[in-house]
């Protein structure tokens, strides 16, 4: 039987890459992104928000039968005043390719932020739950979500997901390592409530949702939740740090240009019984990726 073929947006960055190398029996994979070709990407510097990029890309490598999009402006702070870049990235690329999706027959899997929300809930949000994005790059999301969907509507699968982490890239679990042993210390806010997510975890769920034709939106998270203070005492412990002095503090200590939701904390149990099993709990998560990954 000929396997499918898949574009992975982003392909250069800390998900993406791990979707290009952990691509499932029966698929051929294409990795595009902004940076040069690499181990990652086999079409680099693609303009995914223009359309005639997008239609060269697939003349050049496809027919594809699904796209996992992954690519994002996700500079939280610096969305606050680069907007047109941050809606150019996350709305028209998003409606660009939703578009060429529909025209080819493809699927399109978008992947979204827990960033859609504003942190108001006292439970874990459901997919159906408003958004109500409290900064550019949330909005932005959203937006790209709606176009998505719109371009798109029998053929798209929005995945939310939250606090992600991984072998590639900058990432909280590697900069928390990084200053606990130059530093000796550490303040780390404690009210914010989230879902750690390891990309090992997550991507076995992105192509589980490709692999099963779902559409509509879905929340994909490890299992559980807790503060960056108490994600960050996990960290610790678990490289043998708990010596490292940690202080908890409240978000209005370190004021930025972007305001985060103070509870995201995402309710997975729609993709939980489209694969029959959950994401691991986050705890668990970060000693698989511990295991692999010398920090």
């Amino acid at each position: 039987m000929k396997p499918r073929r898949v574009l992975v947006t982003g392909a250069a960055g800390m998900l993406g890459s791990e979707l290009v190398t952990r691509v499932p029996a029966g698929w051929q994979c294409v990795g595009t992104d902004l940076a040069p070709a690499g181990p990652f990407v086999q079409a680099g510097g693609v303009d995914l928000s223009s359309t005639s990029a997008v239609a060269e890309l697939w003349r050049a490598f496809g027919p594809f039968d699904a796209v996992v999009h992954g690519a994002a402006y996700t500079a939280v702070d610096k969305a606050e005043t680069e907007v047109e870049l941050a809606t150019r990235v996350n709305v028209r690329a998003s409606d660009v390719l939703a578009t060429q999706c529909a025209q080819n027959g493809a699927r399109l899997v978008a992947v979204s932020t827990d960033f859609v929300f504003d942190g108001h809930s006292r439970r874990p949000y459901r997919e159906d739950d408003p958004p109500r994005p409290l900064s550019v790059y949330g909005r932005t999301k959203w937006e790209g979500e709606q176009v998505a969907v719109a371009a798109h509507p029998k053929g798209t699968a929005v995945v939310r997901t939250q606090w992600l982490y991984g072998p590639r890239g900058q990432h909280f679990v590697r900069t928390i390592a990084k200053f606990a042993r130059e530093r000796g210390e550490l303040k780390v806010v404690d009210d914010q409530v989230g879902c750690p997510t390891s990309t090992l975890e997550l991507v076995p769920a992105l192509w589980d949702v490709v692999r099963g034709d779902a559409v509509g939106i879905f929340h994909a998270a490890c299992e559980g939740s807790c503060s960056w203070f108490g994600f960050t005492r996990q960290i610790l412990f678990r490289l043998g740090l708990a010596h490292v002095k940690l202080t908890a503090c409240a978000t209005s200590e370190f004021p930025r240009p972007a305001q985060r939701p103070a509870y995201s904390v995402l309710d997975c149990s729609a993709l939980a019984a489209l694969r029959k099993r959950e994401l691991k709990p986050w705890r668990q998560a970060l000693d698989d990726y511990l295991a692999v990954e010398s920090l």
